[in-house]
């Protein structure tokens, strides 16, 4: 076995086992579901919380009692990157004139016009606010987003707060008024 084997599954704290299939099975269902709610994809929120967890597996320094944390950020984190992809992709399709001109069954009765929206927002604005505004919608509280972004507890307000206006800023930019909406 060798050192970089060894390391994985131990906490870098007090070399203790990680329990890495027991942090899989107790976590695997929430992390997919934060990331299916960001790409509107259950099964490819499924594939990438794969993903999430072999960065886990990898990442010695991220095991522990933070590992949820962790798993919180890299899952919002990989949805972004995902709705940004996605986003690129039909951008380079309509540029080439290859996007499909009709929707199936599914997308039409899949499509949530506001949902769109925010996604649309969330893949504009900076990388930091999108992941502080999607983590608290999964009711995360202060310390958490502060554990899970690494930020000082006491700034999460102010950044929150600043999040909020650049996202009601960019939504008003894109869609007009918001009516009262977020």
């Amino acid at each position: 076995m060798n050192a970089q084997s060894h390391a994985v599954g131990r906490t870098m704290a007090d070399d203790a086992p990680f329990d890495f299939g027991g942090t899989f099975r107790g976590q695997y269902g929430r992390i997919a579901r934060v990331i299916a709610r960001v790409v509107r994809d259950p099964a490819r929120a499924e594939e990438l919380a794969v993903e999430v967890f072999v960065k886990l597996w990898q990442t010695p320094q991220a095991q522990g009692e933070k590992a949820g944390a962790w798993l919180y950020r890299a899952a919002v984190r990989k949805g972004l990157d995902e709705l940004r992809r996605q986003t690129r992709r039909v951008r380079y399709e309509r540029l080439l004139g290859s996007a499909r001109m009709t929707s199936t069954p599914e997308e039409i009765h899949g499509a949530n016009e506001q949902q769109e929206r925010i996604r649309t927002v969330l893949a504009v604005v900076e990388p930091r606010q999108a992941e502080l505004l999607v983590l608290r919608s999964h009711g995360l509280t202060y310390e958490e987003l502060a554990l899970a972004l690494h930020i000082n507890a006491a700034s999460i307000g102010t950044l929150l707060s600043r999040a909020q206006h650049a996202f009601r800023r960019q939504y008003i930019r894109r869609y007009g008024e918001t009516n009262g909406e977020q």
